[in-house]
């Protein structure tokens, strides 16, 4: 019985956990800055879309306070969107392209604020997803959704990326 009773005490700290409560970030970090994204690309609102998603899943996970101000944070994440493409994967019988792979490319760095120190860095994170175009329309006329939706997901990656290590 003491046997099975030691063994449970070393399973329970062998260090596993649920996904999306841990989080890999130095205990200090408890207030995390995103200025805006820089856009390097030609999509209008892109680096304010991103951004404002990347902030939204912060605030959501509830790990880390987001605040406005840089010189208030432990840490400030800078992004700069190098790349986004939209590139036509299905067509309709008529040849219109109605599925899209839609690929947002950014290099990504949280650094602690004191002392400039790089707790994340990835100079070519990238998120792809598939976008159904819904029949009827153009890419052209519902890209604005579309750049909405692969944001969520892209902040979402990018933020357990970042707070889990995966």
């Amino acid at each position: 019985m003491a046997v099975l009773l030691v063994a449970a005490f070393v399973a329970a700290g062998c260090g596993y956990r649920l996904r999306g409560t841990g989080s890999s970030l130095p205990p200090g970090i408890r207030t995390v800055s995103v200025p805006v994204f820089k856009n390097l690309t030609t999509r209008y609102e892109l680096d304010v879309k991103l951004t404002r998603a990347v902030i939204d899943e912060l605030v959501a996970r509830g790990q880390v306070s987001v605040a406005a101000d840089p010189a208030a944070a432990d840490a400030v994440l800078e992004g700069e969107i190098t790349g986004f493409t939209a590139n036509p994967i299905g067509f309709t019988g008529a040849g219109q392209a109605d599925r899209y792979t839609l690929t947002v490319t950014a290099k990504v760095t949280l650094k602690e604020r004191a002392t400039a120190k790089a707790l994340f860095t990835n100079p070519a994170f990238i998120y792809q997803q598939e976008y159904s175009v819904p029949p009827g329309s153009s890419f052209e006329s519902v890209q604005t959704e579309a750049i909405d939706k692969i944001a969520g997901k892209f902040a979402r990656s990018l933020v357990v990326s970042i707070l889990e290590g995966f």
